[in-house]
């Protein structure tokens, strides 16, 4: 008989997990092995099981899902990771690629899709959606923000003036103008609002 496909199921939301493991487990050729709410409890099954396939949420509480994803796949390099998350943005593509995920899949697929998508990449694909693909297209194209620039902008979203920012960051306020100043031209936005919203829309910040 053949083996199952190994399934870890990392998600905060328990109600999440129940539907995700309910979906797969129905499958012949899969079973769900265990399940994880936290980043580091996917690190510690992921050691405990070595399962064949990781459904990891984006947004976990503390340790996020591509950081969780980056620990996994620096200690087992193998490690086939799909990225899961309710964002579409560019930025948080981005960085589940690089931390290492084989795809990127959006929760409101179509269950079909998931399953399609799970056999896929445990047969060695990456199968990145024309969606998926032409979004993380139009991110490497993008000049990126600096870690300092996007703890700038991160202040901004709050509504911080610049003194504040400068107060916070411990920075004089005519540093603080020009970070704003390259944010707005690497985002192409004419004043903070409009920088908010195209960071918010591309994944770069999240609201809390």
């Amino acid at each position: 008989m053949k083996e199952k496909i190994r399934i870890l199921v990392v998600d905060d939301h328990f109600v999440v997990r129940i539907g995700l493991a309910g979906s797969i487990n129905i499958e012949q050729d899969m079973v769900v092995e265990a399940e994880a709410s936290t980043g580091a409890l996917a690190i510690e099954y992921f050691r405990k099981y070595q399962p064949d396939i990781v459904l990891m949420d984006l947004k976990l509480s503390g340790m996020d899902g591509v950081e969780a994803t980056s620990a996994i796949c620096e200690e087992f390099p193998d490690a086939a990771i799909i990225m899961l998350s309710t964002h579409d943005g560019e930025e948080d593509i981005y960085r589940s690629i690089q931390a290492g995920a084989r795809t990127y899949l959006l929760k409101t697929a179509a269950r079909e899709d998931l399953i399609q998508t799970i056999r896929l990449v445990h047969s060695g694909e990456r199968c990145i959606s024309p969606a998926i693909g032409a979004r993380l297209a139009e991110r490497m194209t993008r000049t990126e923000l600096t870690a300092r620039e996007t703890e700038v902008l991160r202040l901004i979203a709050k509504g911080r003036s610049n003194k504040e920012i400068g107060g916070t960051l411990k920075i004089a306020e005519v540093t603080v103008k020009q970070h704003v100043g390259h944010i707005l031209t690497k985002l192409n936005a004419n004043d903070r609002t409009q920088a908010t919203t195209t960071a918010l829309q591309r994944g770069i910040l999240h609201l809390d």
